[in-house]
């Protein structure tokens, strides 16, 4: 299980949706929490990859470290460090160039030796 998210993180960082995608089940489902909020879920592939390839611009350059693992079955939680550089100015001041810095947290679950379900919990 450590490889397949070893390669999804790799592929995220180098940007290759295609790659991350090729970690991925079918059915896969996607979370991201800030704060606790829901922030945004799909539910499929064909929404996980629209919503990939369509956020791509908003990093020139991204990076996931995972600092901390522990795997029960067919779950796992990584600790994760983000680094990003903005590649866009966004509507709420942040300017093209701009670094970001976080913590944050990963969950994954696994079916059929691919990845269900992901979620990312940060702030």
């Amino acid at each position: 299980m450590r490889e397949l998210i070893d390669r999804y993180i790799d592929a995220y960082n180098r940007m290759d949706v295609t790659a991350m995608l090729a970690t991925m089940h079918r059915e896969v489902i996607f979370e991201n929490y800030t704060s606790g909020v829901l922030s945004v879920r799909t539910l499929g592939m064909p929404e996980l990859e629209h919503l990939a390839r369509s956020s791509l611009h908003l990093f020139s350059a991204r990076r996931q470290i995972i600092t901390s693992f522990r795997q029960d079955g067919d779950a796992a939680t990584a600790d994760i460090l983000f680094d990003g550089t903005f590649g866009i100015d966004l509507p709420n001041g942040v300017r093209a160039g701009q670094q970001i810095s976080l913590t944050g947290r990963s969950e994954f679950r696994v079916r059929d030796g691919l990845l269900i379900y992901i979620g990312d919990f940060s702030g």
